[in-house]
């Protein structure tokens, strides 16, 4: 499912998530706790200020932001 994402990028898209629209609000993000990449795009857990923790996941091949479960 796409997701609303917020992000910094300088040199590259993407370098870092930003906030998140999620559940209709935007909430930021309070700290990136992993990233990845992979052939298919880049990966990021994140920790929303709201406590909450989420897979982000960046596709290159559809330009989309996704909620990995």
């Amino acid at each position: 499912m796409p997701v609303r994402v917020e992000c910094y990028s300088s040199l590259e898209y993407a370098e870092r998530p930003t906030a998140v629209w999620w559940q209709g609000v935007r909430v930021e993000v309070d700290t990136v706790e992993k990233q990845w990449r992979t052939p298919e795009g880049k990966g990021f857990r994140v920790r929303l200020i709201s406590g909450q923790i989420l897979a982000l996941f960046w596709s290159n091949r559809t330009d989309e932001w996704s909620i990995q479960s």
